[in-house]
């Protein structure tokens, strides 16, 4: 199975913050708020959601392709991910334009206020999937310029290319009718609780009525694990105990391209989804999206000093 991954591609400016952002609203001054907080730590990172997909891909040997769009500053960041398996040969460099960058500040609770800049995302539009990745099985449609994100689904429907629908950070801006027509018919929704409270709100559907209009649905519960939902199954995905937090942008990105993988492998969707936690655990560890490294055999063993999955991560060693 030929994965392809489209998303933003970016680059984080990673901010962390000592205190509680809560103790620092006031509820009766909503209408008028002006804040700022002395962080006490910032690093910039490679980040972006397609990238940060295909990273743990490319570490799982999943060799994704990556279709995208990037700016004049992608030069060194290219580099980085083909030497991890990733094939940025469907990513096009827009002249005149940097690449897209995402500004979040975290405070001491792990809750985020971000702001993002597009950049050369802003004409991921122009991309075909049917003439970048012709040979893919799978796509994720993952956070992006909406217009592009809003194409792509079209196109995977008239090309019969099956998709992951992860609108996400996107799903403020994407309207009632969008995510509708992302849903349906799509292969997986994956999303984190707020998120499909979000959509439920956008839509007017029920939770029951989003599984009906998606084949699958991940969603995501931070320190409660994740639920998912396939071909009329449900599986509980426990979180796999951590050696230390560290920060949490980019977990939910690992999760999807090790539960992607797992898709790849043909592997029980149980598998799937715990491949996912593992893999979100190794960012949670680390500051940045794509600071975690490990080899596959690395990867096994922690897995199995987790969970049982009788033989089936063999495969990643084929």
């Amino acid at each position: 199975m030929n994965i392809v991954v489209t998303g933003s591609v970016a680059f984080d400016y990673l901010m962390s913050f000592p205190g509680k952002f809560r103790d620092h609203i006031l509820p009766d001054q909503l209408h008028q708020i002006s804040l700022s907080f002395l962080v006490e730590s910032m690093q910039k990172q490679r980040g972006g959601i397609a990238p940060n997909i295909a990273y743990t891909l490319g570490l799982l040997r999943g060799a994704p392709l990556m279709m995208a769009t990037a700016g004049e500053d992608f030069t060194s960041y290219r580099a980085w991910l083909d030497a991890h398996g990733v094939d940025t040969s469907a990513t096009e460099i827009i002249e005149g334009e940097h690449c897209a960058s995402f500004f979040v500040n975290t405070d001491s609770e792990h809750n985020q206020i971000a702001s993002f800049y597009t950049g050369a995302m802003a004409y991921a539009g122009k991309l075909s999937l049917a003439k970048c990745a012709p040979n893919a099985d799978l796509a994720i449609i993952s956070p992006n310029d909406p217009v592009a994100m809003q194409n792509y689904v079209r196109e995977c429907k008239e090309i019969g290319l099956k998709y992951i629908y992860d609108p996400s950070q996107q799903t403020i801006w994407l309207s009632g009718e969008d995510l509708h027509e992302g849903l349906d018919g799509c292969y997986m929704l994956t999303v984190n609780e707020y998120e499909l409270g979000m959509i439920r709100e956008k839509t007017g559907l029920t939770t029951e009525e989003i599984k009906a209009k998606a084949n699958g649905l991940l969603v995501t519960k931070g320190k409660d694990g994740s639920e998912l939902t396939i071909d009329g199954e449900t599986y509980q995905i426990p979180i796999v105990p951590l050696n230390k937090i560290v920060e949490p942008t980019g977990a939910g990105d690992a999760f999807r391209a090790g539960l992607m993988r797992g898709i790849q492998l043909g592997l029980p969707w149980g598998v799937c989804g715990r491949m996912g936690a593992l893999a979100s655990s190794y960012v949670l560890e680390q500051m940045g999206t794509q600071s975690h490294s490990y080899t596959v055999g690395e990867f096994v063993e922690r897995y199995r000093a987790n969970f049982d999955d009788e033989g089936a991560l063999d495969t990643l060693f084929d």
